[in-house]
Order: C-alpha cells, then sequence, then structure tokens
C-alpha cells in the first residue's frame, strides 16, 4: 500500500497523467501516499516533472551526475540547485492544484503522515493479532518506512546508473531488475524516460510489473480510465533508432 502510494498515485497519475482514476480511488491513492510519506502529491509530482524536463543538468533536483549518494538521498540534505527552482517556476503545475483530494491532502498533510505513515501501522499488527506495540511500532511503522524510502531513492540512483538501455542510449536513467523487483514495476527507467507518458512505465506482457497489475485492475473495477500506452511499432522504431541493441 505504502509503495502503491507513490507509484500508482504522486508517479503514474499525478506526475504523468498516464490515466485517469475516480474519486474513490484517488483518495485511496492519497492516503497511501501519506502512508509513504515523502512529501505531499503536489511537492512530490512538481519536483518530479521538473526531473524529467532536465534529467542530469543542475536543474534536475537528483541529478544523477552528482553521484550516487547525492541522487540516493543527498539531494534532501542541501539545498535546491538555483537552476530547480529558476527552471521549475517556467512550469505549470495548476492542474494538479485543481484536483480536490490534491488541495486536501496538501492541506492536511502533517496530521495524514502521522496516521497513515504511524499510528495505523501500529495499530493494526497490536490489535488485529496481538503484536507488541513495541514491535508494531519498530516493524510495521518504522522499518517498513526506512524500506520504502531506500526503494523509492533507488530508482533516482541506481535505475539512473546500472543497467542496459535499450530504448534511447542516449539517456542515463537503465533498465534495473533489482529496483523493478524493489519498486514493484519502477525500474525499467530507461523506457519510462523514453516514453514517459505509458502508464505501465513499461513494455506490456509477462514481465514483473505489480504496480501496472493493479491500475488494470482498478481499470477493470471501473475505477481507472483512459490509460496511455506508447503502440509497439512506436517502441520498436524507437529500439532501432536509439537502442543500445540489448533487447
Amino acid at each position: 500500500m505504502t509503495a502503491l502510494g507513490v507509484t500508482a498515485g504522486a508517479h503514474r497519475l499525478w506526475s504523468h497523467r498516464s490515466y485517469k482514476a475516480k474519486l474513490p480511488l484517488r483518495i485511496f491513492l492519497a492516503a497511501a501516499n501519506s502512508m509513504a510519506f515523502q512529501n505531499d502529491i503536489y511537492e512530490w509530482s512538481r519536483d518530479h516533472r521538473v526531473h524529467h524536463k532536465y534529467s542530469e543538468t543542475d536543474a534536475d533536483p537528483h541529478n544523477a551526475r552528482r553521484g550516487f549518494f547525492f541522487s540516493h538521498i543527498g539531494w534532501l540534505f542541501v539545498r535546491k540547485h538555483r537552476d530547480v527552482i529558476e527552471k521549475g517556476r517556467k512550469l505549470d503545475f495548476t492542474d494538479l492544484l485543481d484536483d480536490p483530494v490534491v488541495r486536501f491532502q496538501r492541506k492536511y498533510y502533517k496530521s495524514s503522515v502521522v496516521l497513515m505513515c504511524f499510528v495505523i501501522p501500529t495499530i493494526v499488527p497490536w490489535y488485529l493479532w496481538g503484536e507488541s506495540l513495541w514491535n508494531a511500532y519498530f516493524l510495521a511503522s518504522i522499518l517498513r518506512y526506512t524500506i520504502s524510502l531506500n526503494v523509492t531513492w533507488l530508482v533516482n540512483s541506481a535505475a539512473h546508473m546500472y543497467g542496459n538501455r535499450p530504448y534511447d542510449k542516449n539517456i542515463n536513467p537503465r533498465q534495473n531488475t533489482l529496483v523493478t523487483l524493489g519498486a514493484i514495476g519502477e525500474g525499467f527507467h530507461n523506457y519510462h524516460h523514453t516514453f514517459p507518458f505509458d502508464y505501465s512505465a513499461s513494455e506490456l506482457g509477462l514481465k514483473f510489473n505489480p504496480t501496472t497489475w493493479f491500475i488494470d485492475f482498478m481499470f477493470w473495477l471501473g475505477l481507472v480510465t483512459d490509460r496511455k500506452q506508447a503502440p509497439k511499432e512506436m517502441i520498436q522504431a524507437r529500439k532501432e533508432r536509439t537502442g543500445d541493441g540489448s533487447a
């Protein structure tokens, strides 16, 4: 649930608008996003759009050219480069605040984080199956939060440094299997930066992508519409034109 709040929610829905979600699903994803505690939807999506627009430049909030540590976690400990702020101001984010769910979560973000990231994960194991509050807090809350943070950050660091580039060899983002497993489908990063509008963030098929499976299941339930996909012909043509020949 924590991961979906980022992958299906802040990333594929709100940052890229790669599909449309009805109100009940948006509420669920906003709650899950507060459980992830990685900044509110508006701020997360704003930074991510800037990252895609100016990837691997000084205007990229977590520019991988500044090293693994910086792109993984260091960018959160320093002031943003002035280019991030200046060029970010030129992008339009009004569509995010047009969503009442995004506005509500942003307004009550701190209290929603306390509830979703720390209180509920502690109370559920204690109440439902008799776990001690000590273990529930440090495992279901703190350890879960720590793991989810680092898995997300690996998309910014490892998936921009290690792996092949079958779609575009001229950009840094890579296909990274380990990141894909940890980030439930977000490690097909060379594909994602080549076709950022695709709701699956990967080529469809039998590849491991639980986030895509979730979105497809919500589509089956009628809560998702307008899933955007890159046509197979476009994908193949791009591989032949700019790929590294690895797939």
